[in-house]
């Protein structure tokens, strides 16, 4: 569905240039999992993220795609939404609810125009979509910043940080609940390590999105609320402590 526009997109990221990337982190060859029905876009994608040094691999359908999760092992995986059989969505939730791959980074690609298929896709745990027509500059912009933010800790490992039963341990990427690991995303993991760091503090939408998400990419602060209510679902009754405040943003309370 959809397709991509050659070079530049409907808007630009943000922060996108030669002086923004680590030389040392663009070397490595990162294997990216496409999952996309339409032959010329899949085409496209997969020329534009080969150029760039990275290794694609090629995806026709849900099924399909969970394989080829747990024989190759992608770096990331770019989930079209609209795929014939198993939709992009179960796909997702599929993939967020195995603790083997339950960190693997996720953008979801969409050709409508909803802002609720967006936010059904954050809902289920993608880390960030796009949507169609987009640019294979763009693309390969978000796909760099979203393996960038899931290799770097949110902040410089140290001891775990506990409040009661909940155990946030940036060294092992991990967030613990009564001794039970807990699947989380990326950006949900930077964001609440960011939070329970800072208790009782409130930030605004755009200050965690920059926090969280990083400024070289193109996001609505709504992505924000989304992954704040998939936290406090995953958290169960610790979920409580992050509080709402409207008209501003959020905080954690101790």
């Amino acid at each position: 569905m959809g397709h991509a526009v050659p070079g530049s997109a409907r808007g630009s990221p943000r922060s996108v240039g030669p002086g923004a990337e680590d030389p040392t982190w663009k070397q490595m060859s990162h294997r990216i999992l496409v999952v996309e029905d339409e032959p010329d876009l899949l085409e496209a994608v997969v020329f534009a993220l080969r150029k760039e040094g990275m290794k694609p691999i090629p995806c026709k359908d849900g099924e399909e795609a969970l394989r080829l999760v747990k024989e190759r092992r992608p770096d990331l995986v770019l989930l079209d939404l609209m795929l014939p059989g198993l939709d992009g969505i179960e796909v997702c939730r599929r993939l967020r609810a195995s603790e083997e791959t339950a960190r693997i980074p996720i953008i979801m690609a969409t050709a409508k125009a909803e802002e609720t298929d967006a936010v059904i896709g954050l809902g289920v745990g993608a880390d960030d979509y796009m949507r169609k027509p987009f640019g294979l500059k763009e693309l390969v912009a978000r796909v760099r910043s979203l393996l960038r933010r899931s290799a770097e800790p949110p902040e410089a490992a140290g001891q775990p940080i506990r409040y009661g039963e909940l155990e946030i341990d940036s060294a092992r990427h991990e967030v613990r609940l009564r001794g039970k690991s807990i699947p989380v995303t990326a950006t949900e993991f930077r964001l609440l390590v960011y939070l329970a760091r800072n208790p009782g503090r409130v930030y605004s939408r755009a200050q965690l999105l920059d926090k969280a998400v990083g400024t070289d990419v193109i996001v609505i602060e709504r992505n924000i609320d989304v992954h704040i209510s998939a936290l406090r679902r995953k958290l169960e009754d610790y979920g409580d402590r992050l509080l709402t405040i409207r008209g501003v943003g959020y905080k954690f309370v101790e």
